[in-house]
């Protein structure tokens, strides 16, 4: 590991940036699969509405099956990314895949023989549970290939790697622009193709995505570094306390994407446009994007927990006027502004726990973020169905408003636990010891 961080290590004249982090050596035989492996986190929940709501006809059952694989992934996430830590990513990511894709086509073929509902829960459970956890890998891999954590891995330390945090942003835009490609896609197939086709495609890409990341175990974090003596059982990352709160906060997050989804495919039936509501959801998805691609372009000066505040209070904001927009192309507009605040929400979120926790349960706890949202999505997509069915899209958009309300609350009250002592202390002491003597050279060089 000492030579690719030395290797991808910028010059100090030089702001760590994406063109240095992509030289990270072996960074795109991880990047290239894992970006096709974590397409199900962002088709899945859309796939099965678009499906069951055609093959029955109701919003709030076709959300309420897509509501449990949701609540089953946030279940089993964590027990993933815990045997990942432990065992290693290729001996979970392989069966998992697996289990996923045979999983998914059982749903589908339920689906489309007009199951009961009961059968369509039974077989949502195991679809849920399988999903890949492939964005914490992979976030667990930069931090593998950059050597962040404690010679003895067990804890973060203070003289983090300047790439670190390009690494955490460029992530973020990732998965950003998963959800501008999966929804869109997944949109496209189920009204275009078949409605079944969408869910089809997830699974494909979920099979051949997963096995080909799976394969570079050159990459991999090695078993030495997450203690592959199983005698020895690392706590948990859920007992840091600052963890429990943004797994709290992520669950808003989670409000807003499956709120958003099935708020927008009822907005773009009522105004008879079906297809639009891939237009809306890529345009919300947008945002997101192009606020991941600016959050890894700055130099912050401002601390974590203060830019946390701020997303959260902005997208709650945002969220309070989506439910009186009554046109697409407003309804646009605002969709982009809660995109653009929701990125820095997630990039912050991951950079605090790479601070908070040891090395040794980096990926579980990316996991415990991971499964948030998608709970959080779960609930979200239940609520919204229910509402949609009952009173319209209008209503569904109150969903995303509540979520990111309770969650800013959560931030609010609690933030005094989501401050990592040491990190930011000494990065903030390397900042202003940097503006002092940039001052003094400035003084030295005035007539």
């Amino acid at each position: 590991m000492a030579s690719a961080v030395s290797s991808t290590t910028p010059p100090p004249a030089q702001r760590a940036g994406y063109r240095h982090l992509l030289r990270t050596p072996g960074a795109w035989t991880f990047l290239l699969p894992g970006f096709a492996a974590r397409q199900p986190f962002a088709m899945l929940t859309i796939s099965i509405v678009l499906l069951l709501r055609h093959t029955t006809g109701s919003y709030g059952l076709a959300g309420a099956v897509a509501a449990v694989t949701g609540v089953s992934m946030a279940l089993f996430a964590p027990q993933s990314g815990k045997l990942a830590d432990r065992h290693g990513q290729s001996a979970v990511l392989v069966p998992g895949v697996l289990l996923h894709a045979a999983a998914a086509a059982l749903l589908t073929a339920l689906a489309l023989a007009h199951a009961p509902l009961w059968a369509l829960i039974a077989a949502a459970v195991p679809t849920g549970a399988s999903v890949p956890q492939v964005g914490p890998m992979v976030r667990a891999r930069w931090a593998a290939a950059l050597g962040d954590g404690a010679p003895d891995g067990s804890g973060p330390r203070s003289g983090r790697h300047p790439l670190l945090a390009t690494a955490t942003a460029f992530e973020s835009v990732t998965d950003e622009l998963t959800f501008v490609i999966g929804p869109v896609l997944a949109t496209g197939l189920s009204t275009g193709v078949h409605p079944a086709s969408g869910l089809i495609a997830e699974a494909a890409l979920t099979l051949v995505g997963g096995l080909l990341f799976a394969a570079q175990r050159r990459t991999a974090p090695p078993l030495s570094a997450v203690r592959a003596d199983t005698r020895e059982r690392p706590a948990s990352a859920l007992s840091v306390p600052g963890v429990r709160v943004l797994a709290v906060a992520f669950l808003g997050v989670g409000s807003v994407f499956g709120g958003m989804q099935v708020a927008l495919t009822a907005f773009a039936q009522e105004h008879g446009q079906p297809a639009l509501n891939g237009v809306l959801y890529g345009v919300f998805a947008a945002g997101n994007m192009l606020a991941g691609v600016a959050c890894g372009a700055i130099a912050w000066r401002t601390s974590p927990r203060r830019r946390l505040l701020t997303s959260y209070a902005a997208l709650t904001l945002i969220c309070s006027t989506l439910w009186v927009v009554p046109a697409p192309l407003p309804l646009g507009g605002l969709g982009l502004l809660a995109g653009l605040c929701i990125a820095p929400a997630l990039i912050t979120g991951y950079t605090l726990v790479e601070a908070l926790v040891p090395a040794t349960s980096r990926t579980e706890a990316f996991t415990w973020l991971t499964g948030s949202v998608a709970l959080g999505q779960a609930a979200a997509v239940t609520a919204a169905g229910q509402l949609a069915d009952g009173f319209g899209a209008s209503a569904a958009f109150a969903v995303p408003l509540v979520g990111t309300a309770a969650a800013l609350l959560t931030v609010v009250f609690l933030r005094a636990r989501i401050t990592p002592r040491g990190v930011y202390t000494a990065i903030r002491h390397e900042q202003r010891t940097a503006d002092t003597h940039n001052g003094s050279l400035q003084t030295a060089d005035a007539p």
